[in-house]
């Protein structure tokens, strides 16, 4: 994570043309814009309030709590969190995090019930085959759906990520995903980032999570 100065005016810029893409894909569906505040500091998440995006999205669990400390209580985003989540971590996170989105397995679930009773989740399912992004399998999903639900949960969606390549390679992967929401009567699709979310949009996505589109490269950890 970086302190590098953040030029809020450019990330005004991107935002706008953002939106922008995301309007033309979704035909005047509303779709939610998750940033993605990854690797820079909190000065990306006080640009990103600023230009409106209610919702930030973190994949680590040092940088979301250094974050949300490093920020007055009025002016708290909804935090997301987005990567791969290893049970020790849960403590910690439940008083900050409002939406879980990187659930993918049965203990998981388990200690989100148990630090965080009726948190939000949304069910991972792994669209590529690549283990270090995370996620069940597509087969396994719907128990787990199941199980979230049966033990207090409350399941808002699936997310997925897309594979590394041509942002078309991940349509199909992304039309499972909406068709196996639909089937499972979850609202949410959370499918897209800054390279494929024309893709994921045209697919059916509610809610696409944008880093480099909006603050720029992301400095090496």
């Amino acid at each position: 994570m970086t302190g590098d100065p953040i030029d809020v005016e450019e990330v005004a810029r991107r935002a706008a043309d953002l939106r922008l893409r995301v309007e033309r894909a979704a035909g005047g569906r509303a779709v939610e814009i998750i940033a993605v505040t990854k690797g820079f500091g909190p000065a990306a998440v006080v640009a990103a309030i600023h230009c409106g995006f209610t919702a930030v999205g973190e994949n680590y669990a040092q940088e979301l709590l250094a974050k949300a400390a490093s920020l007055p209580t009025d002016q708290q985003p909804q935090w997301h969190f987005l990567g791969r989540l290893q049970r020790n971590k849960v403590r910690a996170l439940a008083p900050v995090v409002d939406l879980w989105q990187s659930v993918d397995r049965i203990e998981l679930i388990d200690e989100i019930a148990a630090r965080a009773p009726g948190a939000r989740v949304f069910i991972q399912a792994n669209l590529s085959g690549e283990a270090h992004k995370g996620g069940a399998p597509l087969a396994d999903v719907a128990d787990l759906v199941t199980h979230a639900r049966a033990v207090g949960l409350r399941v808002d969606g699936l997310m997925g990520v897309g594979p590394q390549g041509a942002p078309e390679e991940a349509r199909s992967g992304f039309r499972a995903v909406v068709a196996l929401a639909d089937e499972l009567g979850v609202r949410h699709r959370s499918i897209g980032m800054t390279e494929d979310l024309e893709v994921a949009v045209e697919e059916g996505s509610t809610m696409v999570r944008v880093g480099s589109a909006l603050f720029g490269p992301r400095p090496p950890r």
